[in-house]
C-alpha cells in the first residue's frame, strides 16, 4: 500500500498540487467577498432599524440553518434561471459558497463590534461624529483586532468545506482526488494523499493563525 501511495503521487503530484492551488484560491475568494458582505450584513443587524434587523436575522438564520450542500444545490439550480447571462456551475457554486459564508461571518463582525467598549461610541458622538463616522473611523479599526483572529478561523473552515464543490466538478483538491480514482481505480491510496494534504495544509494554517493571534496579543501590551 506504502509504495502504491508513493507511485500514485510520483505520477499524479501536478493533479493534487493542481487541485490544492483551487481549493486555497477558492476559499480565499469565498472569505473575502463574504467578509465585505458579512460587515453589511453585521451592521444591518447592530442598527436600530427594526426591519434591518428582522431582515438581517431571517438571512442569518436560513443560513446557518439549512445544510451546506444544499445551498450549493439550490444557487448551482436556480441561479442560472433567474440572471440574465450565462453563469458557469465554477460560479454558482462560489456565489453560494460565498453566501453560506457571509451568514458566518456577519455574526464573527457583530461580536467583534459589540466587544469594543460602548464608551468609545459615546466619546465619538460627543465630538460630534455621525453614526458613519463612528463606525468607520472609531469601532471598526478597533473591532479588527478581534475579527482577524476569528476570520482566520473561517479561512480554515473553508478550505475544508470546498470539497463540497467536488459534486459538481469545481476544480479543488477532492475533484484532483476524482480524477486520479477514475484514472487509476485507486481509491484509498487516492484518498490517503487527499487526506494527508489537507492535514498538512489545515495544520500550517492553524499554527500560522495561532502564531498571528500572539503578534497581536502583544502589540496589545
Amino acid at each position: 500500500m506504502f509504495q502504491t501511495i508513493i507511485d500514485l503521487w510520483i505520477k499524479y503530484d501536478y493533479v493534487y498540487m493542481n487541485g490544492l492551488l483551487g481549493t486555497l484560491i477558492l476559499a480565499a475568494i469565498t472569505v473575502l467577498v463574504a467578509t465585505i458582505i458579512g460587515t453589511v450584513v453585521a451592521i444591518m443587524k447592530l442598527s436600530k432599524i427594526k426591519i434591518l434587523d428582522w431582515i438581517t436575522s431571517l438571512y442569518i438564520g436560513i443560513l446557518r440553518g439549512t445544510p451546506i450542500l444544499l445551498q450549493l444545490y439550490f444557487f448551482w439550480l436556480l441561479l442560472p434561471k433567474i440572471v440574465p447571462f450565462e453563469l458557469s456551475d465554477t460560479a454558482c457554486i462560489i456565489i453560494a459558497l460565498i453566501v453560506n459564508a457571509s451568514s458566518y461571518v456577519a455574526e464573527v463582525i457583530r461580536a467583534g463590534i459589540q466587544a469594543v467598549d460602548k464608551g468609545q461610541t459615546e466619546a465619538a458622538k460627543s465630538l460630534g461624529l455621525s453614526n458613519y463616522n463612528t463606525m468607520r473611523k472609531i469601532i471598526l479599526p478597533q473591532a479588527i483586532k478581534n475579527i482577524l483572529p476569528a476570520l482566520g478561523n473561517e479561512y480554515i473552515t473553508m478550505v475544508k468545506q470546498t470539497s463540497l464543490a467536488s459534486v459538481f466538478f469545481v476544480q479543488e483538491l477532492m475533484t484532483a482526488y476524482k480524477t486520479v480514482q477514475s484514472a487509476t481505480f485507486l481509491a484509498i491510496p487516492s484518498l490517503i494523499i487527499v487526506g494527508a494534504i489537507y492535514l498538512v495544509v489545515t495544520t500550517v494554517l492553524t499554527k500560522a493563525l495561532t502564531m498571528f493571534e500572539r503578534r497581536l496579543k502583544v502589540n496589545e501590551q
